[in-house]
C-alpha cells in the first residue's frame, strides 16, 4: 500500500497530462478543420459562379464520398439499425448543412455566412453548460460575430442569402451531435463514410435539377480537388476531433471559423475587413481560446 501511494505521489503525470494532451490534440484537428472548410469555402467561389452552387456541393459530396468508401471499405452487411439511422441522419444533416451554406455564399460574404453559420455549434455549446459563470465565452463569441456581422456602412447581406445561412447554422448544430453519436458506434472512419454516402445521395436531386441533369468535365475536374478541403478533409478530423472532447466544447471552439472565414475571404477574394471585423475575430478567438483552456 505505502509502494503504490509513493509511486502515486512522484508520478502524477499518467492522470494529468494525458487527457490535457488528447484535448489540446483535438484542438488542433478542429482549427485544422475549420482552416481546411473556410479556405475550400473561397476557393470554390469561382467553380460555383460558373456551375451553380448546389451542383458543385453535390459533386464535391460524391467525390468525397467515393474517395473514402475506396479508402475504408465500410462493412455494410454487418451494421445494425442503430448504425444506419445515425449514418443516415448525419449523411442527411451534412447535405442540407453544405447546400445551404454555399447557396448562402452566392448571395452573402464568406465573414458574415460563416458568423450565421456559426449560430448552430454556438446552441450547442450554450445548451451544454452546467455553470453560470461559463456562460461568459457564448457571450463573448456572439458578440464577435456581430461584430464580423458589420461592416463600415451597416449590416451585410440579403435576405435570403442570410435565410440560408440561418438553416446551415442548424444544419451545423445537428451535425455536431450526430457527429459524436456516429463516431461512437462506429469504428475508425466507416461511420463517415456510410454517412457521406448518404449525404451525396440526399443532395443528388438538388444537384441533378440544377445542373439540367447535365455535368461537364470542367466541373467534375474542378470538385474532385475541391472535395478534399471539403467536405473530406474536416469531416474526417473534425470526426476524430469530436471522440476526445464533448460537444460543448466543441461548438464554443468553432467559435474560431468566423474569425477564419474573415481571414479567408479577404486574402483570397478580398473581402475587406474593417476594425469591427478586426475586432469581432479578436473577441470570437479568446472566446475560443477561454472555453478550451478553462475546460468550461
Amino acid at each position: 500500500m505505502q509502494d503504490t501511494t509513493i509511486k502515486c505521489a512522484a508520478d502524477p503525470t499518467p492522470n494529468v497530462t494525458k487527457p490535457t494532451r488528447a484535448a489540446a490534440g483535438a484542438a488542433l484537428l478542429c482549427v485544422l478543420s475549420m482552416s481546411s472548410v473556410q479556405f475550400g469555402a473561397a476557393l470554390s467561389e469561382p467553380t460555383m459562379a460558373v456551375y451553380g452552387s448546389l451542383s458543385t456541393t453535390w459533386l464535391r459530396l460524391a467525390w468525397a464520398a467515393l474517395v473514402l468508401a475506396v479508402l475504408v471499405r465500410p462493412r455494410f452487411r454487418s451494421y445494425s439499425r442503430a448504425h444506419w439511422f445515425a449514418a443516415g441522419a448525419l449523411g442527411a444533416a451534412m447535405a442540407g448543412m453544405t447546400l445551404c451554406f454555399f447557396a448562402a455564399l452566392q448571395r452573402i460574404p464568406l465573414g458574415l455566412a460563416v458568423a450565421i453559420d456559426f449560430l448552430g455549434p454556438l446552441a450547442v455549446a450554450t445548451f451544454a453548460v452546467r455553470r453560470a459563470r461559463a456562460l461568459l465565452w457564448p457571450a463573448l463569441a456572439i458578440v464577435g460575430v456581430v461584430l464580423l456581422s458589420r461592416d463600415g456602412a451597416g449590416w451585410v447581406g440579403e435576405p435570403l442569402g442570410v435565410l440560408l445561412a440561418c438553416a446551415a447554422a442548424c444544419g451545423w448544430g445537428s451535425y455536431i451531435v450526430l457527429m459524436k453519436k456516429t463516431g461512437k458506434l462506429f469504428a475508425g472512419l466507416e461511420g463517415l463514410s456510410v454517412s457521406l454516402i448518404a449525404a451525396a445521395l440526399v443532395a443528388t436531386p438538388f444537384g441533378l435539377a440544377e445542373s439540367g441533369m447535365h455535368v461537364a468535365v470542367g466541373q467534375l475536374v474542378a470538385t474532385a480537388g475541391l472535395a478534399i478541403l471539403v467536405p473530406l478533409l474536416p469531416y474526417a478530423l473534425e470526426m476524430v476531433a469530436l471522440r476526445h472532447m464533448p460537444a460543448g466544447s466543441f461548438g464554443i471552439l468553432m467559435s474560431v471559423e468566423p474569425a477564419i472565414g474573415a481571414v479567408a475571404g479577404f486574402i483570397v477574394l478580398h473581402q475587406p475587413m474593417g476594425v469591427l471585423q478586426i475586432t469581432g475575430m479578436v473577441l470570437v478567438v479568446a472566446a475560443s481560446v477561454g472555453a478550451v483552456t478553462t475546460g468550461r
